[in-house]
């Protein structure tokens, strides 16, 4: 299967757009986008001292997606919200799915012992929010249906800048004599309502002194993403302070108070909110794993949780879409078949008779699986033709870092990317698009205080590229134009 034999789906508006107009139209949607912070730092002029923002990439006008899968997902966050709250306080099932994983992925095994160090000295804050993302693609091999690409458990981001995307669209389409589409845009709360989330997990500590943590990247170049949600919290609900520390910073200014709470310095945190942590990187050495252990070992409710952070490994996923898992963490059936119906196909390439077998099914027409390590950020997966030579390098244990997951084939749409230093005026290309809906949970092993889901973002990338993170540079931020 190839990007081309993909059906175009319908354009928002016609295209071309006549270039003096286009180039118009094109120099206010940066001008918009700049001066409301759809922008992100550039990592190539980078300066503590003088701030220099460029635009974060954007597709010019909102991206065509299904109508009824757009809706069947949104449906669906709450349930996918449960599930992994199940799956995160599930200790028996998270040592037996990720057993072989930790053994041969350094950093899973890292994290991994943390949550055992944690177990044995038993959980100092039963209570854990999770700001979930479960990120979807339309598979055009089965009428357009939306299948997960994976769901995110730590620092979920593009919440913030998403939140402004369909304004920019609406203020776009406008311009272009368009505003008869706006009906099809839907509404977008997704910075209030991760934010919210936030808000009321310090609430549930009665602390009213206390602080909500951000723990940050040393260097953030998502600046505007982040800097939304602290400012949303101050500006909403100005008794509550936010502070930024990196993991470095939180090893030496951190400790536990006489009553296990979390202080840095002389501030009490009760919450606090991972946009770091998640990849190798970000942990120089033993000063940063002892400030993540410093945290999980405190009462401060934890945004991911170390059990939630390992909960949304691929390894994980691959486990829930084995026959009769689901069963293990939702009752009601009706949820258990929605829940399936957005799965594609998943396999372990663990070494024995299971993983053997997903070797050949890779081999054997590899154009139809991505390979998939335990890691977020965008950038690691390995596709198509790669695949071969990647499977030949490891060994038997090597695979169990990594999962065989179905490519799933989105249809396309047309229309203008328009990047930092990008060509004056853009051309049209062929594009594709990936849904995803945040959720929001709080609640205990054995009881759940707060479930919903909070809105959306859409990541729109060129057909031809495989990965599609707009951190990392690859993709573009969108808004979804609603289709029947």
């Amino acid at each position: 299967m190839a990007a081309n034999d993909a059906p175009v789906l319908q354009s928002c508006i016609p295209h071309p757009i006549e270039e003096g107009r286009l180039l118009d139209v094109v120099e206010k949607a940066k001008d918009w986008a700049i001066m409301h912070g759809a922008a992100m730092r550039s990592k190539t002029s980078f300066s503590p001292d003088a701030l220099q923002l460029s635009i974060a990439p954007f597709i010019l006008t909102p991206s065509s997606f299904p109508r009824k899968e757009f809706e069947k997902a949104v449906e669906l966050q709450v349930t996918l919200n449960e599930l992994m709250h199940y799956v995160a306080h599930d200790e028996e099932f998270l040592k037996e799915t990720l057993k072989n994983t930790i053994m041969v992925d350094a950093f899973t095994g890292s994290l991994f012992k943390i949550y055992e160090t944690v177990l044995k000295e038993g959980i100092a804050q039963p209570l854990s929010l999770s700001l979930l993302r479960s990120d979807y693609l339309a598979n055009f091999l089965e009428s357009n249906a939306i299948k997960q690409v994976e769901i995110n458990t730590i620092a979920s981001s593009f919440g913030g800048i998403s939140t402004f995307m369909t304004p920019m669209h609406s203020y776009i389409l406008k311009e272009l004599g368009h505003a008869e589409k706006l009906v099809d845009l839907p509404e977008n709360r997704a910075l209030s309502g991760l934010c919210e989330g936030m808000v009321e997990a310090w609430k549930l500590q009665s602390n009213t002194s206390a602080v909500i943590l951000f723990v940050i990247e040393d260097i953030t170049y998502n600046i505007c993403d982040q800097r939304f949600h602290e400012f949303y919290i101050r500006e909403t609900y100005p008794h509550i302070t936010v502070i930024r520390r990196n993991l470095t910073e939180i090893y030496e200014q951190g400790k536990l108070g006489s009553n296990g709470e979390l202080l840095i310095g002389d501030l009490v945190v009760t919450v606090i909110y991972f946009r770091a942590g998640y990849e190798p990187g970000h942990y120089h050495g033993p000063n940063e794993w002892a400030a993540r252990l410093l945290m999980e070992r405190s009462k401060a409710i934890k945004c991911p949780s170390i059990q939630y952070h390992l909960a949304g490994t691929k390894k994980v996923q691959q486990a829930l879409a084995k026959p009769g898992t689901l069963q293990r963490f939702i009752a009601d059936e009706s949820k258990i078949e929605s829940i399936k119906d957005i799965f594609t196909g998943l396999y372990s390439l663990d070494k024995g008779e299971e993983g053997e077998k997903a070797v050949k099914l890779a081999l054997s027409n590899p154009e139809r699986y991505v390979l998939k390590p335990q890691r977020e950020g965008g950038g690691n997966n390995v596709y198509g033709a790669d695949i071969p030579g990647a499977l030949e390098k490891m060994n038997g244990d090597e695979r169990s870092a990594w999962i065989l997951m179905e490519r799933i084939f989105p249809p396309l749409s047309r229309g203008y990317m328009v990047r930092p230093g990008g060509k004056m005026p853009p051309e049209i290309v062929d594009l594709v698009s990936e849904l995803g809906i945040f959720g929001a949970i709080i609640g205990s092993k054995d009881k759940i205080l707060y479930n919903k889901q909070v809105g959306h973002m859409l990541r729109t990338k060129l057909s031809s590229a495989n990965e599609g993170g707009v951190a990392a540079g690859l993709g573009a931020l969108d808004s979804p134009y609603l289709i029947d």
